[in-house]
């Protein structure tokens, strides 16, 4: 009876919202929040970022691609690369046909090492594409396994706070514990708020890379392919 007294009279004396946790935590405490919104504020803003990116990526490839089989020719398309983004499968279109007219220009002989310089365009072109679509993101998978432990480092610290006043009050009534253990759990809930999403969407995003990528080698090796066929 007396601890749901206690638990009455310290709903109305203590502030258990967020913020009023935020203004009565200790110093170090308030730096590991800090740093932890930060990181949710970023983690959001690197999400947002790559999902419209990938989206964008994805359509306008796609309408690359319907023009490509479109049934219009090579050199015809080639001519009119300039006129389509210059991201995506316009690039790989680009790099491959450009290295192709060079070896036309110089006469080379066609064969298995023109093919094989064909392929390695296509190999830097996907790299310079996985590289510009990961940029940024390993800040997501840090955010995913930094948070938590930061999180439990304040809430560490703010356990210690709490015994030390129990200790100097030689009190455990609830008022005295109470607050503390709240501020202290608070962060580690907080770590995982800005864990879990970063977490989650990092996997997501990758995914969503991964599959990019691979559909992009496969459009640039059809090329290849046709290519093969008109030189032979």
């Amino acid at each position: 009876m007396e601890e749901v007294v206690n638990l009455a009279a310290l709903e109305g004396s203590v502030d258990f919202s967020m913020f009023g946790m935020f203004l009565k935590s200790d110093w170090v405490v308030k730096i590991v929040i800090f740093l932890l919104v930060i990181f949710s504020i970023q983690s959001w803003k690197t999400i947002i970022q790559k999902i419209l990116l990938i989206n964008k990526q994805t359509k306008i490839s796609k309408q690359f691609e319907n023009h490509f089989w479109s049934g219009i020719s090579l050199d015809e398309l080639y001519q009119q690369i300039e006129d389509f983004d210059q991201e995506s499968y316009s690039n790989i279109f680009r790099n491959i046909m450009g290295e192709y007219e060079k070896s036309r220009l110089q006469k080379n002989k066609i064969d298995s090492s023109f093919i094989q310089r064909l392929y390695t365009s296509l190999d830097l072109s996907i790299a310079v594409e996985d590289t510009r679509l990961n940029k940024g993101l390993s800040f997501l998978a840090s955010s995913g396994s930094v948070a938590p432990f930061v999180g439990l480092f304040g809430t560490v610290w703010g356990i210690m706070n709490s015994f030390q006043a129990i200790a100097i009050a030689q009190n455990t009534n609830l008022a005295v514990v109470a607050p503390g253990i709240a501020e202290a759990l608070f962060v580690t809930a907080l770590g995982l708020f800005v864990a879990i999403p970063s977490t989650a969407f990092y996997n997501m995003i990758n995914s969503k890379i991964d599959t990019y990528l691979s559909e992009a080698e496969s459009f640039g090796k059809d090329l290849i392919n046709i290519i093969s066929r008109q030189v032979n």
